[in-house]
């Protein structure tokens, strides 16, 4: 949708997004429309606003205006974009001049911007609403009665007595239930939201800690309809903050980590509405199992609570998910939850991460990995919350991360944690009997293909354990067609399947091993434009490679073009054998203006893989041309030994795990080793940049 269906994208137009000067300018048209007045002040004079809602409205215009005025002087042209090139410098034109460093001074101005947005935004709600009563409906009065407190004034919710919420004050979640039990109704009467608005203090602790707005705040999460739309309602008019002080923290708060696009809270509330998705039949074609698996859980409303919890904490100092889990327990006990639930749901928050980075960050068809991940789960009710929770969080950050790719991981991450919680905590899969699976397998599907045993085993002659272990049957099968049909003179070979079981394109390179195979093979992959999803490595014991990448185009589809394949493969052979990249200006540059504006800083950290003699380099960065090449010449300069690669780009943001081989020089212990490889690594960053 136009600018993301919202005003709270990280890089709003100040112009045409929602809560803009348009907004504004429509109020005018239609007022000068009926009234011919050249001012906005007779607002008040035919009472539309009261005069400290004129106030607001003049001064919230004053500080669009001002932001835009600045913008067009700072780039000379008419621009209404608040891009991120721009942001640093506005915010210190108007004083957010912080000692905090990083990133405080723009979060603090673009807070500033949004806080105004979202009053603009409501008060446009209300004169729009007022203008069809007078100038539309004003001979179409109908008034029902809803109950003792509210009416419905032409399909509006309206308060019965001005004083209904301070004789009342429980009523100020009531009305929200109301609409959610009364789907023929519009939405709250502006006279109404008006009161709201003014008696928001009346929830302060005592109305936080009454049993009966506990009891209406979960039942408005358990109802069948309405709930993403009145929580977002409930936001708009500040009563999700005034009743939740943590959700305040977020309300408006920007995340400057090259993947989310939204504000906190926005991003919050399109994930549970994500949640509401997978629960709806119409939904169904866009996300088949999610609305499979959420038919199995028997409590949505967790989910709901879960979401509204896992970044409450965004902005505090320390780890948001663990801050975020002691203030869902508040919530829990304070809401007389269940032991259970109030687990589950903290547990949820707390955990909320491990789902996407176990896809995206391990080898998760190494049994062993599973088995670890199922022990965390514990149960399939945890394994069902976790999945749905942290699909809907992933498609919630920004539409153009969700692919094929990651949509696959988590599906073959979820069914193998499905497998071995069927199969018992206390009988893992083995690597033996994964071996024997695999090669069985492959050796059918070959056989029944024609191939001869007799060449089957010719083929495998350099495979290893390793090789079987961490590539599928159907995947064994391919390769080994294709390397029986070849000869040595012939290598290196390369192939290419498109659209594989996970979406992406898969290239298989196998040939005699040499130095910076890796190096090239990447630098070839991102000079054509390509994104690297993953990367495994094998190194025979008689020295020769098994290497593959899975690929999508930069723009995240997959590669359709036979030409563009054909190519891909050809370059690649052409590069392997001259042991170079013919140095060509990469015209698909990744580097975002984001990335360019607030980058993230390198950072380097050592982990020990004892399970498998190996040493993980864990590698967080700003995405960049050339970063796998710079990564490859940097292992080949320290003699360091590639197993595999998991390569995590969210955004411009890269998130890569490098599994090395442990030797007797290169060990977890060995902390001088480690530095020089840091330094080295961020040296040859900076130098790319």
């Amino acid at each position: 949708l136009k600018y993301h269906d919202t005003a709270y994208n990280l890089e709003p137009n100040i112009k045409e997004g929602p809560g803009g000067l348009r907004d504004l300018q429509i109020i005018a048209w239609v007022f000068k429309r009926y009234y011919d007045t050249e001012t906005l002040e007779e607002l008040v004079k035919y009472d539309f606003l009261p005069t400290e809602e004129y106030a607001e409205l003049i001064a919230a215009r004053e500080v669009i205006w001002s932001i835009r005025y600045a913008l067009h002087l700072l780039t000379g042209r008419c621009e209404d974009r608040l891009l991120f090139d721009h942001q640093r410098e506005l915010a210190q034109q108007f004083g957010f001049n912080t000692a905090q460093g990083g990133n405080a001074d723009v979060e603090q101005f673009m807070q500033f911007y949004f806080k105004t947005v979202v009053g603009l935004e409501r008060l446009n709600e209300m004169l729009l609403q007022l203008f069809n009563e007078r100038f539309i409906a004003a001979n179409q009065t109908k008034r029902v009665v809803i109950n003792v407190h509210f009416d419905a004034y032409n399909g509006y919710l309206e308060a019965r007595e001005e004083t209904i919420f301070a004789n009342h004050p429980l009523a100020l979640l009531e009305i929200f239930l109301l609409l959610q039990q009364s789907p023929s109704l519009k939405g709250i009467r502006a006279t109404t939201i008006r009161l709201i608005r003014k008696n928001l203090h009346l929830i302060d602790d005592d109305f936080r800690h009454d049993p009966y707005a506990n009891n209406i705040f979960i039942n408005i999460l358990r109802q069948p309809h309405g709930i993403t739309h009145e929580l977002k309602r409930m936001n708009r008019y500040g009563v999700l903050a005034a009743y939740l002080p943590s959700f305040a923290n977020i309300v408006a708060r920007m995340q400057y980590d090259l993947f989310h696009i939204y504000t906190v809270d926005e991003h919050t509330l399109f994930l549970v509405r994500n949640l509401r998705r997978f629960s709806m039949q119409k939904y169904t074609p866009n996300h088949p199992f999610c609305n499979a698996i959420f038919m199995l859980i028997s409590q949505p409303h967790i989910l709901y609570i879960a979401a509204l919890f896992h970044d409450i904490a965004k902005g505090k100092k320390g780890d948001h998910s663990a801050l975020g889990e002691h203030i869902a327990y508040e919530f829990c006990v304070q809401h007389k939850l269940s032991n259970h639930d109030t687990k589950l749901i903290t547990w949820l928050v707390r955990n909320h991460l491990i789902m996407s980075m176990t896809a995206q960050r391990k080898d998760i068809s190494d049994p062993d990995i599973i088995h670890q991940f199922a022990l965390q789960m514990g149960s399939f009710e945890y394994l069902n919350y976790l999945y749905l929770l942290t699909v809907a969080d992933i498609r919630a950050t920004n539409p153009a991360l969700w692919n094929a790719w990651k949509d696959t991981l988590l599906k073959e991450l979820y069914i193998a944690t499905q497998h071995a919680l069927r199969r018992g905590l206390k009988n893992p899969i083995v690597a033996a009997e994964r071996l024997n699976d695999n090669i069985s397998e492959a050796k059918q599907a070959l056989v029944k293909l024609g191939m001869s045993e007799k060449n089957i085993q010719h083929a495998w002659q350099h495979a290893s354990e390793d090789y079987f272990l961490r590539y599928s049957a159907d995947e064994i099968a391919w390769h080994t067609i294709a390397i029986a049909a070849s000869s040595e003179h012939e290598l290196p070979l390369v192939l290419l399947r498109s659209q594989t079981q996970r979406g992406s394109v898969e290239v298989f390179i196998y040939t005699h091993n040499g130095p910076n195979i890796f190096s090239l093979s990447t630098a070839t992959l991102d000079q054509l434009g390509l994104t690297i999803l993953d990367a495994r490595i094998i190194t025979t014991q008689d020295d020769y490679i098994l290497n593959s990448f899975q690929i999508l185009e930069q723009s995240g589809e997959p590669i359709k073009d036979l030409y563009r394949e054909v190519h891909i493969c050809k370059a690649l052979r052409q590069n392997l054998m001259r042991k170079k990249v013919q140095q060509e200006h990469n015209l698909h540059s990744r580097r975002s203006r984001q990335a360019q504006h607030f980058p993230i800083p390198t950072k380097i950290n050592f982990h020990d893989d004892t399970l498998n003699q190996r040493i993980i380099l864990e590698l967080v960065t700003t995405d960049c041309a050339g970063l796998l090449s710079t990564i490859g010449q940097v292992f080949a300069k320290f003699n360091l030994e590639l197993h595999s690669a998991k390569i995590t780009t969210i955004g411009s943001r890269a998130e890569d795990m490098f599994y090395l081989s442990a030797s007797d020089r290169f060990t977890i212990d060995n902390l001088v080793l480690q530095e020089k490889i840091r330094s080295e690594i961020t040296l040859q960053l900076a130098a790319i940049r």
